[in-house]
């Protein structure tokens, strides 16, 4: 397996580099952001270890830009920061895993491999679906480069139609996953919900991609030319 180490603290790198090439497996260090990013770039690596606080660049933007050229290679971060919302900004950007220093390498060891288990599998730190866009860490949407202003409950929606493009929602699926469990209200309330969000998404913009399925549910697609499902 071939690792990515990105740190620019000389003896932690060291540290790194001769640690997990003692459980053989083959290691790069690199020092700056920019680096990361043109590494993973260039190499097929099975996960990085990115350092939160770099010389040039905020880990959390070296993630984020790995992710935005496509790499779904998995990326654990390293920091001496313990604060929740740092752990969540790391998930978010596109990171699959943190880690706290000081640490125990075993543990390293052991989140690396969990690692290689999960896999290449696309974890987008911002939707995309045609030209609709949103980004769930600063919950901004956008329909190509126009800002689209959402409530609470419409973001929550679309994140979830976002998250399963193409596939068909029933309406008690989306209340059971966008509302609770517990809801009792009327179930006509998704009804409402879609046809806020295509006021905001689909009809300013001349576009019908939040779809009805006719005795089926709703559907979210990249289809400028789909029928009008008022």
């Amino acid at each position: 397996m071939r690792i990515l180490v990105v740190e620019d603290a000389i003896k932690v790198a060291g540290i790194l580099k001769r640690g997990l090439e003692e459980e053989s497996f083959a290691v790069d260090v690199v020092a700056s952001g920019e680096e990361a990013v043109w590494m993973a770039r260039e190499n097929p690596y099975d996960a990085i270890i990115l350092d939160v606080v770099l010389g040039d660049a905020d880990g959390f933007e070296v993630c984020r830009q790995i992710r935005r050229e496509g790499s779904w290679v998995p990326v654990l971060m390293l920091t001496a920061r313990d604060a929740v919302e740092d752990r969540v900004r790391g998930l978010d950007v596109g990171a699959d895993d943190y880690l706290t220093k000081p640490f125990a390498f075993p543990e390293l060891v052991a989140r690396l491999r969990a690692l290689f288990r999960r896999g290449r599998a696309p974890r987008p730190a911002v939707l995309a679906v045609g030209d609709l866009t949103l980004d769930p860490a600063t919950r901004a949407v956008c329909r190509g480069t126009e800002a689209i202003t959402l409530t609470a409950k419409e973001f929550a929606l679309l994140e979830y139609f976002m998250r399963r493009p193409h596939e068909v929602l029933t309406r008690a699926h989306l209340i059971e996953h966008v509302w609770d469990f517990a809801f009792e209200g009327d179930p006509h309330v998704v009804s409402v919900y879609v046809g806020y969000l295509r006021d905001k998404i689909d009809r300013p913009f001349g576009r019908s991609t939040l779809e009805t399925v006719r005795g089926a549910g709703y559907r979210l697609r990249d289809d400028a030319t789909a029928p009008d499902p008022a």
